[in-house]
């Protein structure tokens, strides 16, 4: 329910513990904790593990510990919650001041088990958690950033269109990719999507991977131009070109004549945004000055 003041723009950090910390420092969030069931629950709240591998975030096993985790406490460990009631839970992070630089992954979970029946030997657990991404260093953020690599269509045997993209995470934070592809300029004008891409990827700074969007099959092979649009927090990025889907079972040539753009938000680029537009004021408060005689020796120029 909270997140920096300088990050109330980034999606990922409203969603997740998202933050850069000097060592020796602490911040506090506050977590919306809700029973949706009809029935009375015991919530048992705790950090775990998790780590980036093969470009997912992987959970740890049950309460798994890692560094982040001893840094985190709750000011409640269980919460007893009647049907459809909430409350909420402050955690607090602690970054001790000898902490070497870099970031660390952790999750905080709410976790409730499913009430024994007669005779049953099972119990269920059900969690849901709060993804944590801190990253401990001096000074300030290291930047955030990621390219669009090659387009590449293909069929499944089943005759199902994807779009594939590769992404390579060219910056110092982990990434979490989501976004769109929009096919237009295909066969009699035609066009299709926006379709979704699929969620779930996560690139650790330096890690290169894909990610994919399925396509409704009865999609003509084309050519089509494809659009594919990727974002993770305030970066968003763009890359477009000319495609043609192969037959069932086979993977399409690349992309051709592949262009990209790229839109970063952040407090920084406002600033820059602010500052030119502020430089063409001026410039367009300096064209309406009435003109004045130029000095000896220099000949005026009119543009």
């Amino acid at each position: 329910m909270e997140a920096p003041t300088n990050r109330r723009d980034d999606p990922r950090a409203l969603r997740y513990v998202v933050d850069h910390l000097p060592p020796g420092s602490r911040i506090n969030r506050q977590l919306l904790i809700v029973n949706r069931t009809p029935e009375h629950r015991r919530i048992d709240l705790y950090p775990a593990a998790a780590t980036l591998e093969n470009q997912r975030f992987v959970f740890g096993e049950g309460r798994a510990d890692n560094e982040l985790t001893s840094w985190v406490t709750l000011d409640r460990t269980s919460v007893e919650l009647e049907p459809w009631a909430e409350t909420r839970v402050r955690a607090t992070v602690a970054v001790p001041r000898a902490a070497s630089a870099g970031e660390r992954y952790g999750v905080i979970w709410a976790s409730a088990a499913s009430t024994p029946r007669p005779g049953d030997s099972v119990t269920q657990i059900h969690r849901v958690g709060v993804r944590m991404y801190l990253d401990v260093g001096p000074g300030g953020e290291p930047a955030s950033d990621f390219a669009i690599g090659e387009l590449r269509p293909a069929r499944d045997p089943g005759g199902e269109p994807s779009i594939s993209a590769q992404v390579t995470n060219t910056g110092g934070r982990a990434l979490d990719l989501s976004g769109q592809v929009t096919l237009s300029e295909g066969p009699a004008g035609s066009r299709a999507g926006p379709f979704a891409v699929t969620r779930g990827t996560t690139l650790a700074p330096g890690e290169s991977g894909q990610v994919s969007a399925r396509l409704p099959a009865e999609l003509p092979n084309g050519p089509w131009k494809v659009e594919v649009a990727l974002e993770s927090g305030r970066i968003k990025k763009t890359a477009s070109g000319r495609i043609e889907f192969p037959e069932a079972g086979r993977v399409g040539k690349p992309a051709s004549g592949l262009s990209r753009v790229l839109t970063v938000w952040t407090v920084g680029a406002s600033v820059v945004g602010l500052l030119l537009v502020a430089g063409l004021v001026v410039l367009a408060r300096r064209s309406r000055q009435p003109s004045r005689r130029p000095p000896a020796g220099r000949i005026p120029v009119r543009h």
